[in-house]
């Protein structure tokens, strides 16, 4: 989100200064790992389908700007077990905002995808416009355009504080403070490295994903969508085999707690790391649950209740904040960056983030 700020900034000609901790794109965030879905048929808020397809949107255009590839329209298919949830609603939900999905049965999701070994009480919602973005692919061609337009880049600078005065900012490093009318912060599972000037309910939580050899070449991409699970044995996320580095599944409920400082135990670490993963592919996609080829760990951002987190600061206006992406902000990352960018330089933005209010967090103790 922040690199995705600097573009729209620098590209409105104001002077713009990225401050990372690391170097990106790296692997101390929630951005690398490749790749990552991009959905439009959200459920809750509808401002979530519109973001969505104003992200997307976005995302077509810096192919333009970059000449990069960074979308892949491989259809996401989002399965259930339809005793435990159906998206029926959703489907009539987001017809209203012309987003084109399809209602499978498991007879048909049998048919069209052979690799799937799922009950006939499974059912399905396909998202055909739908896919995948390669995620530090985008993080390079934000990084590429922000300087372009001017921006200016610290890395390996981490922020060691940060405080404010009614009209201005200051930010201090290991060995410099820099001066600014206002800020944005996006610091993702680091957020707490920033208090006490920002405490926000963000828990960050250690999850890993896998990478499994197939035997079957129904899984290739161009053949096999992104897709998501909700079974009983919980929630998981995955992607096609791409360039024979084998299907890619994730779990998205459960995870480790992680403070920032504390060591990251690596892939492995736990049985459960490889167990979960296997055990789901063993059940319902066979044929792709074949050696591990890789494993990685990487940091989800939750807030309390999984939405964003997008507003000024409690006390300081000039500064904006934005987490809480809770494992699903990715794919936002275009559109959350633009309206920043709109919201310090205009002062408004055409999207709707009352949904994404400190406000809501109003009797937590720990929001300052």
């Amino acid at each position: 989100m922040g690199m995705s700020a600097g573009y729209y900034l620098a590209s409105k000609g104001l002077h713009t200064l990225l401050i990372d901790a690391f170097d990106p794109p790296h692997s101390e965030g929630s951005h690398h790992g490749e790749p990552r879905l991009i959905r439009h048929a959200y459920s809750g808020d509808p401002v979530y389908t519109k973001l969505a397809i104003g992200a997307h949107e976005l995302w077509n255009e810096v192919e333009q700007l970059t000449g990069e590839s960074l979308l892949v329209q491989s259809g996401v298919l989002n399965l259930a077990d339809s005793n435990l949830f159906s998206y029926r609603e959703r489907i009539a939900q987001v017809e209203e905002l012309a987003v084109h999905t399809e209602w499978l049965d498991a007879a048909e999701i049998r048919y069209r995808w052979p690799g799937l070994h799922i009950p006939d009480w499974f059912a399905a919602m396909y998202e055909p416009a739908a896919g995948y973005l390669h995620s530090e692919q985008c993080v390079k061609a934000y990084r590429k355009l922000a300087l372009d337009k001017g921006a200016e880049l610290l890395t390996n600078t981490a922020v060691q504080k940060v405080k404010a005065r009614k009209d201005s900012v200051t930010v201090y490093t290991h060995n410099e403070e820099y001066h600014a009318g206002a800020a944005i912060l996006t610091a993702g599972a680091w957020f707490s490295t920033l208090s006490p000037f920002v405490q926000l309910p963000i828990r960050a939580v250690r999850k890993t994903v896998g990478w499994f050899e197939t035997s079957s070449p129904a899984f290739d991409s161009g053949q096999f969508p992104g897709f998501t699970l909700n079974a009983r044995e919980g929630s998981y996320y995955g992607f096609p085999s791409i360039g024979d580095n084998g299907l890619k599944i994730g779990r998205h409920d459960t995870g480790t707690s992680w403070l920032p400082g504390e060591p990251l135990a690596s892939f492995g670490s736990y049985a459960e790391d490889e167990a979960d993963l296997r055990h789901v592919l063993e059940k319902y996609m066979p044929e792709a649950a074949g050696r591990l080829k890789r494993g990685a760990v990487c940091k989800y951002e939750i807030s309390p209740d999984e939405n964003f987190i997008i507003d000024r600061h409690p006390v300081h206006p000039h500064v904006w904040v934005a987490g809480g992406f809770s494992g699903h902000g990715f794919k936002f990352s275009s559109v959350v960056g633009k309206l920043l960018a709109d919201l310090i330089a205009d002062g408004q933005t055409s999207y709707s983030i009352q949904p994404f209010s400190l406000a809501r967090f109003n009797d937590q103790s720990d929001i300052t």
